[in-house]
């Protein structure tokens, strides 16, 4: 099963004890508080794949904290735990965003089900994630383009696909890093072997460094049998570390170490191990600002800076738009009879700006394809931002415009161009209950 972040929120100590301790011995990490604020915090600081809330959180009302948790992390499932059940209770947890309920006193056998089933939702999720990159359509949005910056790129990496070195892939969140490193993959000798990615922002240290080298029986809390760790298994093949700047530092030097001599051991375990693994890496932060800042190891910047490929982004290479746009309607109309797009809506997707990038127009078209009845896609199956024409530049700095309207404008880019709300809140320098407030503040 999928080892989740589960986070436990109850104001009785053995509640959150006993829930902890179950959900530990399962593989889980678990983080256990006793009220909504330090809830709020928690959220703030790393993604949570489940919750369990209390309805009765002291003075405070679980119920109120169910929309505050999805606000700040959207794709957490949460359950609500009460002593006190009632069909309206139940209902206005629902309603309020709760994905299910259990009553006190529950069994361990019902909190192992919900668990189970976020964990095969997660683990879906990953799948359809890895099955997208994989599809053709990757293949279409890095070989057709006619931007000569991109054509370089794609060259550069074929070239270098043919060695073993490591190469550090650069551009906007959307550019496509992704689907450059599994091309590259795709294209070495190494084709038959795995290929595997690790999101580096979506683990806990203790938890990316179990994910990446592995860990023995015992090793943690909750470490209940051994895990080979992505690096034993894409041994022979690839494996691509997205977001490589936010490794967090104490890992760094593990990561050097194996880059340097195909040597490493697993979290609680003495045996040094060597595998034959190719290291890909992509960024989309200024890892030199981040080695002046002592956020990031000069020489590990180096070993990963063998080969550098920069993707640009798609508001410089607006020609793609057009054959991007229809290739995609291509690969996910799924039956539906839509054959294209009308001329008015082709206008509106080359003049928007594009601050997702690719998987910003990806999005967009699905959209469009779910929405459309007929054969031509037209502007009213467009998001409303794009349909009514609210696509122009970014209000200059410096020039004759409020404060508060370059703040919008920067946060709605930032927004379209990052996977989630922490990513966001990460990028614009604020956490994440701040960012909600701006995201009321301007109806985002």
């Amino acid at each position: 099963m999928l080892p989740l972040t589960i986070l436990v929120v109850d104001d009785e100590p053995n509640i959150r004890k006993t829930l902890s301790l179950g959900l530990e011995a399962e593989g889980h990490y678990v983080l256990a508080v006793g009220n909504a604020a330090d809830a709020l915090a928690e959220v703030a600081d790393r993604s949570v794949d489940l919750a369990f809330t209390d309805l009765r959180l002291g003075t405070a009302s679980g119920l109120d904290l169910i929309p505050a948790l999805l606000a700040r992390s959207p794709w957490t499932r949460i359950v609500v735990i009460t002593a006190f059940p009632g069909v309206e209770t139940a209902v206005e947890s629902m309603k309020r965003g709760a994905a299910d309920y259990l009553s006190k006193p529950f069994t361990p056998a019902q909190v192992a089900e919900v668990t189970r089933r976020v964990a095969e939702r997660r683990a879906l999720e990953r799948k359809v994630s890895e099955v997208r990159d994989a599809s053709g359509e990757g293949e279409t949005i890095l070989l057709g383009s006619t931007n000569a910056a991109m054509r370089a790129a794609i060259e550069v990496a074929r070239q270098v696909a043919a060695s073993d070195a490591t190469v550090l892939i650069r551009g906007e969140s959307g550019t496509g890093k992704g689907v450059l490193a599994r091309a590259i993959h795709a294209w070495s000798g190494r084709a038959a072997g795995p290929f595997a990615t690790v999101s580096c922002p979506s683990l806990s240290g203790q938890l990316l460094e179990s994910e990446l080298f592995g860990h023995a029986r015992g090793a943690f809390t909750g470490a209940v049998r051994d895990n080979l760790g992505r690096i034993a298994a894409t041994s022979g093949g690839t494996l691509f570390l997205d977001e490589v700047g936010d490794l967090p530092l104490e890992l760094q030097p593990k990561l050097l170490r194996f880059l340097q001599d195909h040597e490493y051991e697993r979290v609680g375990d003495t045996v040094t191990r060597r595998a034959d693994v190719r290291v890909l890496t992509a960024t989309n932060a200024d890892l030199v600002g981040a080695m002046r800042d002592g956020r990031f190891r000069e020489d590990l910047y180096y070993r990963l800076n063998v080969i550098e490929i920069y993707l640009p982004p798609l508001r410089e290479r607006a020609d793609d738009v057009p054959p991007l746009a229809e290739a995609m309607l291509g690969s996910l109309r799924r039956g539906k009879p839509v054959l294209g797009f009308a001329p008015e809506a082709m206008e509106v997707l080359k003049a928007y700006a594009w601050p997702g990038n690719v998987r910003e127009l990806r999005n967009v078209v699905e959209r469009a394809v779910i929405l459309c009845q007929g054969e031509r896609v037209g502007t009213e199956h467009l998001p409303p931002n794009l349909a009514q024409g609210l696509v122009t530049p970014a209000p200059e700095v410096g020039g004759l415009v409020t404060l508060d309207a370059v703040e919008e404008a920067h946060i709605r880019r930032v927004l379209a161009a990052t996977k989630t709300l922490d990513e966001a809140a990460h990028v614009l320098g604020i956490d994440a209950a701040t960012l909600w407030r701006r995201r009321k503040k301007y109806g985002i």
